[in-house]
């Protein structure tokens, strides 16, 4: 058995998060680069196979939130250990689907672990890791999840290729089974709400309302796309006022009165809504555009989230000293460039343009993720850190999905629900460009609510 004493307890902790952000990121972005044989294997088409991602994402958002309370009353390492187990289940039954129904079944299964996981283990770093480590130990934990979406579309393409999409799946579980005996060793607990009643009318009121928004959102298209948006949205509006009426809210909404932490969860909302989509985009214009395989798809989308890797660690550490909005918007500037460049991508465009603006994207977002990260979970007091980590990994996924939305929208709405195939290809690209653009726009509103944060006051006490 590993010994740990108090000294190295902060380090011990920030390494299991790292090994943990890093299969856990792996597991949220593989599917990207897979899509296109599990919807030969499946016979899924074009909205199907975008939902083949989002549903892990959307069941992320229903349960980022009650999650943070509750891993709290739970006890963080003890919620680390829980999610663990069922991300393990729902890997094994994602390898093992034989039917796209199955597969979305255990995607979503897949989906409540990871939203345990996010929150207990970014969480156990704000609780574990004194205040003046805690941005190097955030950076370093980013920079696990950037490792993790780095080998994703390699590791991802060279399975798929050579041992078929299931692969991608099962090679996870005996990583994840080293991280639950990794867990074993934290002796320390730390739950900070053992003695306080669940909110459970704001549980389900949450829950069903963010499922309906984002549902809506992805589904404009149709009349009952429309319904759902609103409903949802009605519903977020009661959940907010129903956690500002209860003794013990599941989510303490106060928290966005400090408009620090408000302005760096907008500005993480809208980055996530504007890039998580590019590198579905990119991956379809090298497979079916380029008539790439997977494996060298994969190989090509390194570039970017290799990028990120590598910086974040640097930017969280100068987050520690340098206001962290600031380091945000220099990066999300970067992004903007970047994408910018994206939105004139045709049949006729050079992997050295593309590889420039995943680069360009990589180093930007790499400035802008681990500061803003330190901005949300350096701006609450200290028993606050289940829910500023639920809101962190909430504005993340929600936005993630959001994103993936917005093209399964544009889809539709110029291709129609169809496999795609070489007669659709001139409308894929038009898709695409159309995705780029509303992402350089939601990338500028990122920039600016940035900024709005390096103007606000620096209290920390809600």
């Amino acid at each position: 058995m590993i010994n740990i004493n108090e000294n190295n307890l902060g380090k011990y902790i920030t390494f299991v998060v790292f090994f943990i952000c890093v299969f856990s990121a792996y597991l949220s972005n593989v599917v990207s680069v897979a899509l296109p044989e599990i919807a030969r294997s499946l016979g899924m088409s074009n909205i199907i196979q975008n939902w083949t991602a989002s549903i892990f994402l959307l069941v992320i958002a229903m349960f980022s939130i009650p999650f943070g309370k509750l891993s709290g009353k739970w006890g963080l390492k003890k919620s680390v250990k829980i999610s663990l187990i069922l991300m393990i289940i729902g890997s094994i039954g994602s390898a093992l689907a034989n039917s796209q129904y199955i597969l979305l079944f255990f995607r979503a299964f897949q989906g409540i672990g990871g939203a345990l996981l996010n929150v207990a283990s970014i969480a156990l770093i704000g609780a574990a890791v004194p205040a003046e480590k805690r941005g190097t130990s955030l950076g370093i934990s980013i920079a696990g999840v950037y490792i993790g979406i780095s080998f994703a579309p390699v590791i991802g393409g060279i399975l798929t290729y050579n041992f078929g999409w299931e692969s991608i799946f099962s090679i996870t579980v005996p990583f994840l089974i080293i991280a639950y005996i990794l867990m074993l060793a934290i002796k320390d607990e730390w739950n900070d709400f053992t003695s306080e009643s669940l909110d459970k009318l704001g549980c389900g009121v949450y829950a069903i309302g963010i499922m309906l928004f984002i549902f809506g959102f992805t589904s404009l298209n149709d009349l009952i796309g429309i319904i759902s948006l609103i409903v949802g949205g009605i519903l977020l509006i009661g959940f907010t006022i129903i956690e500002l009426k209860v003794e013990n809210p599941v989510f303490n909404v106060r928290l966005f009165k400090n408009k620090k932490f408000l302005s760096a969860n907008i500005a993480s909302l809208i980055s996530y809504f504007a890039t998580f989509v590019i590198t579905f985009i990119l991956n379809y214009h090298f497979q079916y555009i380029m008539g790439l395989d997977s494996q060298t798809s994969g190989i090509i989308l390194i570039i970017c989230p290799l990028m990120m890797t590598i910086v974040s660690p640097f930017s969280g550490r100068l987050s520690d000293k340098i206001t962290p909005q600031i380091l945000s918007a220099i990066g999300m500037t970067l992004v903007t460039i970047a994408i910018g460049i994206l939105c004139f991508l045709d049949k006729n465009t050079s992997i050295l343009v593309i590889s420039i603006s995943m680069f360009l994207q990589g180093v930007g977002f790499g400035i802008f993720s681990s500061p803003n990260t330190n901005a949300i979970m350096g701006n609450v007091p200290k028993e606050e850190t289940p829910s500023a980590s639920a809101s962190l990994s909430a504005v993340r996924v929600i936005g993630q999905t959001m994103s993936l939305g917005m093209l399964t929208v544009i889809f539709a709405i110029i291709m129609g629900n169809v496999p795609i195939i070489p007669k659709y290809y001139p409308l894929l690209m038009q898709s695409s460009q159309m995705a780029c653009i509303i992402a350089v726009i939601a990338c500028i509103i990122a920039i600016l609510a940035s900024l709005v944060g390096v103007k606000s006051g620096s209290e920390s006490n809600t």
